[in-house]
Formats: C-alpha cells, structure tokens, sequence
C-alpha cells in the first residue's frame, strides 16, 4: 500500500466515525425510543391529557420561549430529577429541546430509567417552522 493509499484509508475512516457519531446523537441509529414530527407531537398533547410535555434546555432558554403546558428539567440535570418524572412513568413524555440533539440523549436516560419518550424531530425551531406557537415565559 502507497503513503497516499494509506492516507486515504484513514481519512475515510475518520469520516465513516463521524458520520456514525452525527447519526447517533441525532437518534438516527440505535434509537430506543420514537421520534415523532411536531405535528404529531402538537395532535398527541391536544388530545391525550396523559402526555407529559418536558424541554430539556437550559432555564434561560425556557424563559425566552417555552411550548404551552411544558416541564423544565434541562438535560444535564435529568439524572438527577429523574424522581421528579415518577408519577408519569406509565404515561408518555413527549421531550423537545432547541434543535433535536439534547432530547435525543434525554430520551436515551429516560429509556435506561425505564419511562417511554417520545422525542420531537428537530425541536423548538422545528416547531415554530411548522407555525406551532410558543410561549414567551
């Protein structure tokens, strides 16, 4: 194998791990939990009153903007407040955040804690990009 051949098999490589890396973060691959369009997410939480609404982002992005009827417990403080979630094990928690990302790894630790996540495709943008409002806190 040549110096150039090498190369090239490496930088593909680096290139294939990121790309597994992106589609794991973004709950693309390996997923345990469904991800569901705002749509879905706006119909489920007008018609089912035993979905629970939780944004995972940080308190200072809640209180710029929020969806209606939401939960704060931002993603790094999830394991911790985990109790907080106990009353609605059995029902369905439907988590968003601001573009996608941060839900997906709250639903991974609401999975291992045994809850059933439903994490909103893209987020609070994707949200509003649908014409979905939200609430200024």
């Amino acid at each position: 194998m040549t110096k150039k051949q090498i190369t090239t098999f490496f930088y593909s490589l680096a290139f294939a791990g990121v790309a597994v890396y992106l589609a794991y973060v973004k709950g693309w691959i390996f997923a345990d939990f469904e991800s569901i369009s705002p749509q879905s997410a706006y119909e489920l939480l007008q018609n089912d009153p035993k979905v629970t609404l939780l944004d995972v982002r940080t308190a200072e992005e809640f209180s710029k903007e929020h969806i209606a009827g939401a939960t704060l417990i931002p993603v790094h403080e999830l394991s911790q407040n985990i109790s907080k979630l106990t009353s609605v094990k059995n029902k369905k928690i439907i988590l968003y955040c601001h573009s996608g990302t941060r839900s997906v790894a709250a639903s991974r630790i609401l999975v291992e804690n045994g809850f059933t996540p439903l994490n909103v495709t893209g987020g609070i943008i994707a949200w509003k990009a649908q014409g979905l409002s939200v609430t200024p806190y």
